[in-house]
């Protein structure tokens, strides 16, 4: 049986440019998540840009709508961007934690491949 290679960890601050780099790469979705919210607040429920930003940041973010809805459209469509602003946040946050998990899985030797034949 052969000894597996000393693993050595990567510096902090390389792991954490790969996770920038992931962030860089997902912002143009990120943005128009944020966009497409932001438009479905203004337009169809009448909310000026800064709390339509609002809303739809808070919904991004995680945490919730600020304002009450009042059109049954609008609900709808909050609702369902609501669903996907959660898809879109919870992609961003596994891209991101990804160079971490891949430098645990390293440390603990764990492999995706077979076993050799030796």
């Amino acid at each position: 049986m052969k000894a597996l290679p000393k693993y050595v960890a990567p510096h902090p601050w390389t792991v954490a440019g790969h996770m920038a780099s992931r962030v860089w790469t997902l912002l143009p979705l990120l943005v128009a998540t944020l966009v497409a919210g932001m438009a479905i607040y203004h337009l169809v429920e009448g909310l000026p840009w800064p709390d339509s930003f609002l809303n739809a940041a808070m919904l991004l973010g995680g945490m919730g709508p600020v304002d009450r809805l009042q059109t049954t459209a609008g609900k709808w469509l909050a609702g369902s961007y609501a669903l996907f602003a959660g898809l879109v946040f919870i992609v961003m946050v596994g891209n991101m934690l990804a160079p971490v998990v891949h430098g645990v899985l390293h440390h603990f030797h764990l492999e995706t491949g077979g076993r050799d034949a030796d």
